[in-house]
């Protein structure tokens, strides 16, 4: 039977076993097995398409097999942690340096192992990410923005292949000091940011950048027109975003919503699952998220592989 391995992001195990729910086979922090072909799990940072129990008889042995098979594999320690280590020493080492934000993702297959017994690897050579343990790391722009938000967005448009094209429209919902205000505008984006707070004075003196003092959720979306996007990184209750997103999909001219939903106390997955119902979308945790999900919806354009639920 077909199974997968799901490494949860980071403090999110426990939400990545209720979501993946009766088809859970084992836990090993931060692993999860489940039956089945793989699929889109949101608390999941990385996902093994293709995995595999290798028997083995000794360290070099291990490493043996795994370069039989590739060349670059990413340890994810779950036990035996020395013994792991020493399999991984024995292996090519992998160039995992800072990504530049513009510049094309590794295309080299790169596997994830971990030793699940003292003599049996579980390994894929295949994953759903090609950065080690799907944690993306940026060559940081300390200078342009005034938050570290921005990272959010340079790594979902990393992970889709989707941004904003040159002279389209996005609204940007509570946006202040303007952290994603700026990444747009640096895409050639035009801007419109509604928030009760200014931005930062650069953000708000770039020529593509407009600002309205009101509340994100004060606007009607009747009244907004055509938009190309709509942003929103605001805290606020996750059923309140949940509501104030229905009212755009019903009344609104929006083509793509990317928004940051705050999971608040415990995990309402009752909840979520309204979000993923939502056809066409997607949830999933970014490295630079905490404890919050990214909500997209992406519309005609090139979808994440595989889409919330489905089988990569």
């Amino acid at each position: 039977m077909s199974f997968a391995v799901y490494h949860a992001a980071p403090g999110l195990l426990p939400e990545l076993v209720a979501e993946l729910g009766d088809a859970v086979t084992a836990v090993r922090d931060p692993l999860v097995t489940a039956d089945g072909p793989a699929r889109q799990a949101a608390f999941a940072a990385n996902v093994w398409t293709e995995p595999v129990f290798i028997p083995v008889e000794s360290i070099g042995d291990a490493a043996k097999k795994l370069k039989a098979i590739q060349r670059n594999w990413a340890l994810v320690p779950s036990g035996h942690f020395r013994r792991a280590a020493l399999v991984a020493e024995k292996l090519p080492k992998v160039a995992a340096k800072p990504l530049v934000f513009g510049a094309p993702l590794p295309t080299a297959p790169l596997g994830a192992f971990t030793l699940w017994e003292e003599n049996l690897l579980l390994a894929s050579p295949a994953t759903s990410e090609p950065v080690p343990a799907g944690e993306y790391r940026f060559v940081e722009d300390k200078e342009g923005p005034p938050s570290r938000a921005y990272l959010k967005l340079w790594e979902f448009f990393t992970r889709t292949g989707v941004r904003p094209a040159p002279g389209e429209l996005c609204l940007d919902m509570g946006g202040s000091p303007g952290g994603w205000d700026y990444v747009l505008a640096d895409l050639g984006a035009r801007v419109f940011c509604i928030d009760k707070a200014p931005l930062a004075p650069h953000v708000a003196h770039h020529p593509l950048v407009s600002w309205c003092q009101g509340s994100a959720f004060g606007l009607d979306p009747r009244h907004a027109g055509a938009v190309d996007w709509l942003f929103s990184d605001v805290i606020c209750y996750p059923d309140r975003l949940y509501e104030w997103l229905s009212r755009w999909l019903e009344l609104g001219e929006c083509r793509r919503f990317v928004l940051t939903v705050k999971l608040q106390g415990e995990t309402d997955s009752a909840l979520l699952d309204k979000f993923r119902a939502i056809p066409g979308s997607r949830l999933l945790h970014l490295s630079h998220n905490k404890h919050e999900l990214t909500f997209a919806l992406l519309g005609e354009e090139k979808e994440p592989s595989g889409g919330q639920g489905e089988t990569f």
